[in-house]
């Protein structure tokens, strides 16, 4: 009879499970809203950071070159961004949100954050900051290793 698993094996089955149905419980409510997980993603990064250049986006967000390129040609196609050419340096094209894409991400924003509540409710403010803290020590650690990889 073979073992269950255990130990980091176990913690990393059980944080993939979790983050596959919080996952799913955010999108739910985030398509509600008409928007996908990458385009609420751009949008939500430019809510927060102000106007990027479309280079920079891709990475924070986790898409690639012609993913953000084709994320991006969405949302000024649905009126939601501009892209501007830099004044700085005409081969960068900032992003910046318009006044009707500012008012959807601040409504979904507000529903997603109204979820998140939702789902770590059952975890006291400490609970929430210990697990906070501990996610980004462990982010960070394979990250580091990714790069010595």
């Amino acid at each position: 009879m073979t073992q269950g698993f255990q130990g980091t094996d176990k913690v990393w089955l059980v944080m993939m499970k979790a983050m596959r149905a919080l996952t799913r419980y955010a999108a739910a409510g985030i398509e509600d809203t008409g928007l996908g997980l990458s385009d609420f993603g751009v949008l939500e990064l430019l809510l927060h950071k102000g106007p990027l250049p479309v280079n920079t986006i891709g990475p924070i967000v986790d898409l690639t070159p012609g993913s953000i390129s084709i994320a991006v040609d969405r949302l000024v196609a649905k009126g939601l961004v501009s892209r501007v050419e830099s004044a700085e340096d005409r081969r960068v094209r900032i992003v910046a949100l318009t006044p009707r894409g500012k008012d959807l991400i601040v409504s979904a924003f507000r529903k997603h954050s109204g979820q998140m509540k939702r789902v770590f409710s059952e975890l006291s403010p400490e609970e929430l900051r210990g697990l906070e803290v501990k996610l980004k020590k462990v982010g960070k650690r394979a990250a580091a290793l990714m790069e010595k990889d």
